[in-house]
């Protein structure tokens, strides 16, 4: 679709933003706007990012970046007075080479058609609307579990199509884990543009949002497409149980009362995510302290922490935000770490988006749409061929490869130039195992809270919790007023404590075990009619990236199947054994060369036996073209007539 502008734009006005603007970004927009080739050609080629950053400056001397600018201010105002857009849909072969250009690196060719459709240049396909009268023929509705981000795309989707559905939340709003985990300092590790829905923009205030603002996004997001009047807040959902005959679930539930609940479905999606369970360690001793003791995602509302000692058990994600967030105001700060982490750079983490930046955002064609690209292409899928094993690597304790070797070098040399002072700390906080083995977290003031007086860490895990404090593995006594449990989640055991009956009275806990969850693309499991899953087995972002954008994948592909379910008369849609089994294999032998399958560390990743069953494997753009269109082939299906 070629924009179009509401009136001309103000010269000093778009002279001012210009001036703040990803000047990458804005050498793409000034080729659709002119469709001169010079604007792909050096000088105007950006260099390209190193690190995580923006890359705003685009490698740019002055006087190029200054006539960037002023042509940019030109074609800009010339469109806003009508004149037309050269380029307002690059073909197959000149979007590969804009991308390209864009980031100043190769993006492979597969790339274009997900761009294309993400960008704007061809429409995101839509539910095709079912006829009324064939749901109302058959009673067809779904249950969605979960008011999260999955949930919510799940409800968008489905309310698109006309198919009934409720939303069963056991939260008394939607959000999810950002509803939930209000610990201080907790913000997202995905760039604002990029973690948020491709159909529902928002000016963000920081590069990084922060948890208020997100969980404020999601809920002007239930608000703005009417999903509150399908969510029933205060219900927690206990078991799903299928009936063969009838081709229906009956999910039981409960209130926030202890009344209990029951709702049929035709189908159910299952929104619960991975991060819903806290992973609380059975520490000895754990009952016995007389202060505060509690999980970061249930952090009390009332707490404060001034001049108070704290412990910190835990170096993850949640203590990567929390202990910046606390160090200054508590009297005393200890963290235990019983592994250490690696860290990237981040210089923007806490920059605010200026009123210039979302004036681009809104009013200049193409802006959006190319810097929401760049972000996707570093925090997606740019680093994911360093990832994998090379055999012949020589040095395979540290490093997988040459690429992942260099990005050792980057990350080391970041955290010895923060704590070149403390050479202590080097020693406790350098990993011994190769990058991105674990979650890649983000320097959100983690350095600099270590150096402060007031700050101990402490390179042991958790013996015991006395009545005082707790005791290291290695003897240490640490005395404290408050204990924080950022341990994580339970994410192996998915979907938590739900149980799930499906055909033949097998439950999903026999099928699966404690820890070994195994899904078709992550989404369905023979055995379990009409049951998906979103944010199922393998399908987290191991190399970083946003989630919103898997779920919207999810979300698409499960609606479809839906659609066609209420459409064409079909009763009972189930994953066929061979296409799980031809799945997992291939999950796992994409695994066994991955870096998630390196001995050199422990993490949720894993379960008991070391199967990888959180991860993906596969990149970004390669689960989005496995679940554009669902193969029948995949997929039993038993007409809603049939007689069983």
């Amino acid at each position: 679709m070629t924009p179009t502008p509401d009136r001309p734009l103000d010269h000093d006005r778009l002279r001012a933003a210009v001036a703040a603007a990803n000047l990458p970004t804005l050498v793409m927009v000034l080729f659709h706007l002119t469709g001169d080739r010079r604007w792909l050609r050096d000088p105007y080629r950006p260099s390209r990012t190193r690190g995580l950053g923006p890359n705003d400056a685009g490698g740019f001397d002055e006087p190029t970046a200054a006539h960037i600018r002023a042509e940019a201010v030109t074609a800009i105002a010339a469109w806003s007075r009508g004149a037309p857009v050269a380029v307002p849909d690059p073909g197959v072969e000149l979007l590969r080479e804009m991308l390209s250009t864009c980031v100043a690196e190769a993006v492979p060719d597969e790339y274009e058609r997900l761009m294309r459709e993400e960008m704007g240049f061809e429409p995101a396909p839509e539910p095709e609307p079912v006829p009324p009268e064939r749901i109302a023929a058959r009673d067809f509705r779904v249950v969605v579990i979960g008011a999260g981000a999955s949930g919510l795309i799940a409800g968008v989707r489905l309310r698109a199509a006309g198919i009934p559905f409720v939303i069963l939340e056991r939260n008394a709003d939607v959000g999810g884990v950002w509803l939930t985990n209000a610990y201080p300092g907790a913000g997202v590790d995905t760039p604002s543009y990029l973690y948020s829905f491709s159909f529902y923009r928002r000016n963000w205030s920081t590069h990084f949002g922060k948890r208020d603002e997100v969980a404020g996004y999601l809920s002007d997001m239930a608000d703005h497409f009417g999903l509150r009047e399908h969510i029933r807040f205060g219900v927690t959902v206990d078991e799903l149980r299928y009936d063969e005959p009838a081709r229906r679930w009956t999910v039981s539930a409960h209130g926030p009362d202890g009344g209990g609940h029951e709702y049929e479905a035709t189908a159910v999606v299952s929104a619960v995510g991975l991060f819903h369970t806290p992973k609380v360690p059975e520490l000895p001793g754990l009952g016995s302290f007389r202060g505060p003791i509690f999980h970061s995602a249930r952090w009390p509302s009332d707490l404060d922490l001034t001049g108070k000692r704290v412990a910190v058990v835990g170096t993850g994600a949640s203590a990567m935000q929390v202990v910046p967030a606390i160090a200054d105001r508590v009297e005393r700060l200890t963290v235990l770490q019983r592994s250490a982490q690696w860290i990237a750079p981040d210089e923007e983490y806490y920059r605010p988006i200026g009123p210039d930046v979302h004036w681009l955002m809104d009013r200049v064609p193409y802006y959006h749409a190319w810097y929401r690209f760049r972000l996707a292409w570093v925090f997606n899928d740019r680093v994911h061929p360093s990832l994998r094993i090379d055999p012949d690597w020589p040095h395979p304790q540290r490093s997988l490869n040459a690429v992942n070797d260099g990005h050792r070098r980057y990350f080391a040399r970041h955290l010895r130039d923060q704590l070149a002072d403390r050479p202590d700390l080097v020693e406790k906080c350098l990993p011994d195992y190769p990058p991105f083995g674990k979650r890649m977290l983000l320097d959100t003031g983690w350095y600099a809270a270590l150096k402060r007086d007031n700050v101990e860490l402490v390179a042991e895990g958790v013996r015991e919790v006395t009545e005082t404090g707790v005791v290291s593995t290695g003897g240490q006594a640490v005395d404290a007023d408050v204990v924080v449990l950022a341990t994580g989640f339970d994410a192996q055991r998915y979907p938590g404590t739900l149980r799930v009956t499906g055909r033949g009275g097998r439950t999903l806990r026999e099928q699966w075990g404690e820890d070994d969850a195994s899904a078709y693309l992550g989404i369905c499991a023979p055995g379990f009619p009409n049951l998906f899953f979103m944010y199922g087995p393998n399908t987290n972002a191991g190399a970083g990236g946003s989630f919103i954008f898997i779920a919207e994948a999810q979300g698409h592909y499960i609606v479809d199947l839906v659609t066609r379910m209420a459409r064409d008369g079909v009763g009972a849609l189930e994953c066929r054994p061979e296409a799980h089994r031809r799945w997992v294999a291939d999950v796992d032998a994409e695994h066994a060369r991955m870096v998630w399958s390196h001995p050199g560390m422990t993490t949720y990743y894993r379960n008991s036996r070391g199967r990888v069953v959180t991860n993906s494997p596969y990149r970004v753009v390669d689960y989005w073209a496995m679940t554009r269109d669902p193969d029948p082939a995949d997929f039993v299906e038993t007409p809603a007539d049939h007689q069983v």
